[in-house]
């Protein structure tokens, strides 16, 4: 058949080429695959969701103790592996095997998942993950070490950034174990690790948008002031525009009552010669976070930040 393509690389047993380049690498170590069953707790009761299964390593010992997995497999070709893997087997009713691109999916009901994750989604599905409801108990997933570092890292630590915070804002997150290159086929380049997240739930009463956005502003630069980075005139427009939209909001509410009274305090009427900045610099300095940086701020700063900025009519979504 020639050469295999760049990225590509060939398993004979199997004869399929794995296209590296879309994350397939497949978890052969079996102490590996039973160390993550075991980690996760699983119930003969519980659906698994699992993305990127493979060839069904790690399904396949799953399907022995759950009631029901939901494989998401965007490779036609590995479909086709695990589905022969399990056929005439008394393991075959217990799999659903959900074919696409599991980002652009909507995620079914599950009590966990357990994955070996295409690295390059990393980021976008633990949010995906994160915002789906009904909760889960909890997921069990494999990442790039740096990445999984990052996801525990704390305040004031190298790798504390904008991840860090919006993850353990919804989740408590544990680093679980560290796991070589040479237990995958083909080796990746970079080592892995396998965390645990588990959802908080409730969850904490914020609106995720307008935290996020606070949050994303702070860490563009996060060994700058906050004073700083909010002197930014593309941060500065874009809180003008809201705070614009807030107040026009209140100024019709339903009753002419209410409205008469906002009026009369002078509240939500935007002055001839305001200017953005010096509220936002206002806000920083009355909140004692002007000269703090982000990436020594923790959860409860940027709940009082926020708390700070939203009383003063500024959001971020």
């Amino acid at each position: 058949r020639g050469a295999p393509a760049a990225g590509v690389t060939p398993l004979s047993a199997l004869g399929i080429l794995f296209n590296t380049g879309a994350g397939q690498h497949i978890l052969k170590n079996p102490l590996v695959v039973n160390s993550i069953i075991e980690k996760a707790a699983l119930r003969r009761t519980d659906v698994i969701l699992e993305v990127g299964p493979g060839t069904g390593n790690l399904t396949v010992k799953m399907l022995e103790k759950v009631k029901k997995v939901i494989a998401c497999e965007i490779d036609p070709r590995l479909v086709g592996e695990l589905q022969k893997r399990v056929q005439g087997t008394c393991l075959a009713n217990k799999l659903e095997i959900k074919v696409g691109d599991i980002l652009k999916t909507d995620l079914p009901f599950f009590d966990a998942c357990v994955a070996n994750l295409p690295y390059q989604i990393s980021s976008p599905f633990v949010f995906k993950l994160l915002l789906h409801r009904p909760f889960f108990r909890c997921a069990i997933l494999m990442f790039q070490r740096e990445f999984a570092l990052r996801l525990v890292a704390k305040p004031g630590t190298k790798l504390y950034c904008r991840l860090s915070i919006n993850t353990q804002l919804l989740a408590r997150v544990d680093h679980l174990m560290k796991v070589g290159k040479n237990n995958f086929r083909p080796p990746p380049k970079v080592e892995s690790s396998v965390v645990r997240i588990e959802p908080k739930n409730p969850p904490p009463p914020i609106n995720f948008q307008e935290w996020d956005g606070l949050v994303r502003i702070a860490f563009v630069r996060k060994n700058k002031t906050l004073s700083a980075a909010f002197k930014s005139s593309a941060v500065e427009q874009l809180l003008d525009h809201n705070y614009r939209i807030h107040c026009s909001l209140h100024n019709t509410l339903s009753t002419l009552l209410i409205r008469w009274l906002y009026m009369s305090q002078g509240l939500w009427e935007i002055p001839e010669n305001f200017k953005i900045a010096e509220k936002i610099q206002s806000v920083l300095k009355n909140t004692g976070y002007s000269e703090k940086r982000a990436r020594s701020m923790d959860i409860d700063d940027f709940i009082r930040l926020l708390h700070g900025f939203n009383s003063e009519g500024i959001h971020f979504s």
